[in-house]
């Protein structure tokens, strides 16, 4: 009589362990096998470990201004496109001397108030497996580009001077007056219109964190932008441009403020026990965001000296002093690489 051979241990693929059991399986990757060995995410990566971001400028011909940023495997292109508003045109906007303007009244935000600067994005079909073409707008959309509209006024990113288009008036009183008169007298420049910059956000490839991606993408294609010399013809009574490349200007930005996103992943046996394990996770990619229901975003602007502009939470209570403080000082190890390749 032979006897039955034990049956094999059953093993599944990591594919298949990935899609079957998603949390245990980063779990395991995020459990140390011994001391020595740091823990390590599926996607290769340690906790703290950024991925590497990658920027082209200037891609779009017929743009003022673009921008294609890749990190990991998403990949958003940004083109800026100005159009010019006639101040006639602003309901209430009346200025006939420069030192009259309301940009002069502390606390006001021109381009706010007019907005002039417009963002709008747009995920491209095929871009991520949950976006399918011919469906609504999503929640993301409308997420990005609401924190994405706060964001650049929030940071005055965009100074106000340089969307102004003046026109300075002749001079057309008597030549013989006194010098004294003729400096009381002479006309003061006008506003005449604004530059309105639509910020168009496109993701071709989406692998998480999206905000870092897409605020990188627009920072990067700010930079980009040069906008034509524009001025007041008062005989066509029209605002017209100079083709000229060389009497474009670049914009003059405030800083340069990096947003950086971390998330919190939670053990689900350690609920019930005293043991609170979790884990920050800097950079996530897709698969590990379904995962996390707690997040932290950093705005660092470290042009100059490192400043902490703004931090949002949500999702949680994990994350205590301790850790924030880890987060903001990962957030600015991860500014100052992002300022250097802005600045390239």
């Amino acid at each position: 009589m032979t006897s039955a051979a034990p049956q094999s241990t059953l093993t599944f693929p990591r594919e298949t362990f990935e899609k079957l059991s998603p949390h245990p399986y980063l779990l395991a990757h995020l459990q140390q096998a011994s001391a020595s060995s740091p823990p390590t995410r599926p996607n290769g990566r340690t906790p703290e470990q950024f991925r590497t971001p990658h920027i082209n400028n200037g891609s779009l011909t017929h743009a003022e201004g673009s921008a294609v940023v890749r990190i990991g495997d998403t990949t958003v292109v940004c083109g800026i496109r100005g159009e010019i508003l006639l101040a006639s045109n602003v309901a209430g906007y009346r200025v006939d001397k420069s030192g009259t303007a309301p940009s002069t009244k502390p606390g006001y935000n021109e381009a706010e108030e007019l907005d002039l600067l417009v963002p709008n994005i747009e995920l491209a079909t095929g871009c991520s497996p949950a976006f399918l073409p011919g469906q609504p707008p999503s929640t993301l959309v409308q997420s990005l580009s609401t924190r994405i509209y706060s964001l650049l006024h929030s940071s005055s990113l965009v100074n106000g001077a340089d969307l102004r288009i003046w026109y300075q008036p002749p001079d057309l009183s008597d030549p013989d007056r006194m010098r004294d008169d003729e400096e009381e007298d002479t006309p003061e420049p006008e506003v005449k219109a604004f530059w309105t910059l639509y910020v168009d956000i496109l993701f071709i490839s989406l692998d998480g964190n999206p905000f870092d991606a897409a605020w990188a993408a627009v920072l990067s294609a700010l930079k980009d932008v040069r906008l034509p010399k524009a001025y007041w013809d008062p005989d066509r009574e029209m605002i017209l441009c100079d083709d000229s490349v060389a009497e474009s200007k670049k914009l003059q930005l405030n800083g340069l403020p990096i947003a950086v996103t971390a998330l919190v992943f939670r053990a689900k046996e350690a609920a019930q026990s005293k043991d609170k394990r979790f884990w920050i996770l800097v950079d996530p990619d897709t698969f590990e965001e379904t995962l996390c229901d707690e997040s932290v975003t950093v705005v660092v602007d470290g042009e100059k000296e490192t400043k902490i502009l703004g931090i949002s939470k949500a999702g949680g209570t994990t994350v205590g002093s301790g850790q924030m403080r880890d987060i903001m000082e990962l957030a600015a190890k991860r500014s100052a690489q992002l300022s250097r390749i802005l600045n390239t």
